[in-house]
């Protein structure tokens, strides 16, 4: 009786081990990622001259950025790290970038167009946008949660935030949990660790 107690333990322990390491391997390895919100709809004009909406982004993780060309401080590093990200995922047709101008009245196509020869930007689908005004800070302030506006004090004349988006396909802003099961929300764009996190958030949602 005690041999068969004991073979039939040892099933149970077999059994449960075969279900729940892979499970445990899936914690540590792909944690659960929140859900910030939906991105609005949007419609603006690329650096090609080309309307671009969020149609354009259907099917791909993509971050999303605000900056202006003539920025003086952050913008400059901000873009120098995401083509990091360009790089790091060369060739693959669906991962994009969205990079929105909070100074559309200077961002034409034409200056947008020689911004991204001027930093490299080859992906297809990396999409430096200009448009309304009113339309392209309410999509950052409100639809982002992301400040940007007009500071003719500050150098450069507008603030905006460093911080990185991360969308899913389906066009969810998407963040990891921090230490605390706080989620993170946004990617800090000017340092190392946040474009690392951001990297490897991009090959999870993929």
């Amino acid at each position: 009786m005690k041999n068969y107690s004991y073979v039939g333990i040892t099933f149970i322990i077999l059994i449960f081990g075969i279900w729940a390491v892979p499970k445990i391997v899936n914690h540590f390895s792909e944690p659960e990622m929140a859900t910030i919100g939906e991105v609005p709809s949007f419609n603006f004009t690329n650096q090609d001259g080309k309307t671009i909406s969020n149609k354009d982004y259907e099917g791909k993780v993509y971050v999303a950025e605000f900056f202006f060309t003539t920025c003086p401080s952050i913008c400059p590093i901000m873009n120098r790290n995401m083509v990091r990200i360009q790089n790091e995922f060369y060739g693959n047709p669906n991962v994009g970038i969205a990079s929105f101008s909070i100074d559309p009245e200077y961002d034409t196509p034409k200056i947008l167009k020689e911004y991204a020869e001027a930093y490299k930007i080859t992906n297809p689908n990396w999409h430096l946008m200009t448009g309304d005004k009113d339309e392209i800070y309410q999509l950052a302030n409100e639809g982002f949660n992301l400040y940007v506006g007009e500071a003719p004090e500050v150098e450069g004349g507008f603030e905006h935030s460093g911080f990185f988006a991360l969308i899913d396909q389906e066009g969810n802003i998407r963040s990891r949990y921090d230490e605390n099961e706080n989620p993170v929300i946004y990617y800090d764009g000017l340092e190392e660790e946040g474009i690392q996190m951001l990297i490897e958030d991009i090959k999870k949602l993929l």
